[in-house]
């Protein structure tokens, strides 16, 4: 798979990169327009204009003029200076679409950089060469500063990077793998480092894998009202036209696809209504779903967004310094991702507890054949409950603080980087949630005697029993958990009910 730089990317085309089953190059339409933002920044210098983070110093320093002879001085300086992340490296997926976008922003031919640094950025992603980037330092602001010039200083063969696992000097792996380090140029270093494509390469895999959670979350979910006898009253398509939200009727339709041909649904006839953990996961699921939707719809903007400063229309021989690296779009949409993702935890844990409450479930307690001696997966709901209440924690909104930095000259800043990291932690641990509530619906469904369960449901419970045994004997159940949740995580669950049943929605 080949992602041309400079056109349009997808959410898709971030996470083939990301994965490492895509590479990159730079097109000849990109390569004009980089020459022509270039030759306009020239001509700038040329001139002695006055042109922020050209000729003049950046943030509280914009009104210092540089010299026409420190103007390359000048993009080094910043590069280095701004190189100030602490905390552990960023996994190197993230890295690897954070090159990308940075890349891709490049050359859409508003930053006035050579075609040299976009093609040094590709061949490094195309070599697997990845910059060691720690993930804590961004606020947001005029974009992911210190994260970026951390990719930056690999470019000018400084720091470390990653390669095939082993932490080597940039210097080393650019001269083994043929290549040269970049010497900056006017504009250059400011380009690298202004704009928003930490939080938003992180925020691209994050909506990603939280679109693929939606449909797990709807068919573990499914299975839990097989196991806990639900009926189907709730799922009927008649009641979800009366309030035509995207994602409800989505969530129900893939309910009513997982139960087809069950024995187990409506098998109780003398309840009216379930409880709300079973005949509200349309509505709630549903909610979730539209505002992922609406993240990944945001994130999608952002990934072909010019978010340097200034920038440059050499069309019209035009430089405009604005905002556009602010990360407040990316950072709310972030948030509200966070939150609605929380909330679904809080409903799977909720179904896990039925499942494992004598008093709710009607099975044996803890899903154990000999309660007492053996404990069963009590502790998987302890562990369940854990996660969503640490998710309750990271869903107060990272946007909705600010503090002012640069003496005062970026008095507003947006946060985005860490709203990006705690909604790929919420993310992480949903994961986990629905794969303790998958391992507790599939053991409750073999105390039912045998009955036939639906398509959907029954590939879920083989999927699991292929990789996870069913717990006839108390044992260490993390290892459980943690192959649970690879199965949910990686994908293969939902592909396992998909041949079953078709695409969930």
């Amino acid at each position: 798979m080949l992602i041309r730089l400079g056109g349009t990317l997808t959410i898709g085309d971030v996470v083939a990169v990301a994965e490492g089953r895509a590479q990159v190059e730079v097109p000849d339409s990109a390569r004009e327009s980089l020459a022509k933002a270039r030759a306009q920044v020239d001509r700038i210098v040329a001139a002695g204009l006055p042109v922020y983070a050209i000729t003049t110093g950046v943030g509280k320093l914009a009104s210092v003029p540089v010299s026409r002879e420190d103007a390359d001085r000048l993009q080094l300086n910043i590069v280095r200076s701004h190189a100030a992340g602490v905390g552990p490296p960023a996994p190197t997926g993230v890295v690897r679409a954070m090159m990308l976008l940075r890349a891709h922003g490049l050359a859409l031919g508003h930053s006035g950089v050579r075609p040299e640094v976009v093609d040094l950025l590709a061949a490094l992603l195309n070599r697997g060469i990845h910059p060691i980037v720690p993930e804590q330092g961004s606020v947001g602001a005029s974009g992911d500063l210190a994260p970026l010039a951390h990719l930056a200083l690999a470019l000018i063969g400084e720091g470390d990077v990653m390669v095939g696992g082993e932490r080597l000097a940039a210097s080393a792996s650019l001269e083994g793998n043929g290549l040269r380090p970049l010497c900056l140029r006017a504009k250059e270093g400011v380009a690298l480092v202004n704009g928003t494509q930490f939080m938003t390469g992180w925020g691209a895999l994050t909506v990603h894998r939280a679109l693929r959670l939606c449909a797990t979350a709807d068919a573990v979910g499914a299975m839990t009202l097989e196991a806990l006898r639900g009926g189907s009253a709730a799922f009927d398509p008649r009641l979800h036209l009366l309030r035509p939200h995207p994602g409800q009727q989505a969530s129900a339709e893939n309910v009513r696809r997982m139960i087809a041909g069950s024995a187990l649904v409506n098998s109780v006839p003398t309840r009216v209504q379930d409880a709300y953990s079973l005949r509200c996961l349309p509505q709630v699921h549903g909610a979730v779903r539209d505002a992922v939707t609406y993240a990944s719809g945001v994130v999608g903007v952002e990934l072909n967004a010019a978010t340097d400063n200034p920038l440059l229309f050499p069309e019209e021989d035009l430089v405009l310094s604005g905002g556009n690296f602010h990360g407040q779009p990316v950072a709310v949409a972030l948030d509200f991702l966070a939150a609605a993702l929380a909330g679904l935890g809080t409903m799977c844990e909720r179904r896990v507890e039925r499942l494992l409450n004598p008093a709710l479930s009607g099975l044996p307690a803890f899903l154990s054949t000999d309660g007492g001696l053996r404990s069963g997966l009590m502790l998987a709901q302890y562990t369940a409950a854990a996660l969503a209440s640490e998710n309750k924690v990271l869903a107060h909104p990272a946007s909705a603080d600010s503090i002012p930095t640069s003496a005062n000259q970026e008095d507003h800043v947006s946060m985005g980087a860490t709203a990006a990291r705690k909604a790929a932690t919420v993310v992480a641990h949903l994961e986990q949630i629905v794969a303790i509530e998958l391992l507790c619906a599939a053991q409750a469904l073999e105390f039912r005697g045998g009955e036939a369960m639906g398509l959907g449901t029954a590939a879920g419970h083989a999927a699991l029993r292929a990789t996870v045994p069913s717990l006839d004997d108390d044992r260490v159940l993390a290892p459980d958990i943690e192959a649970a949740t690879v199965l949910v995580r990686s994908g293969r669950l939902l592909e396992a009910v998909e041949r079953a049943v078709g695409v969930l929605r």
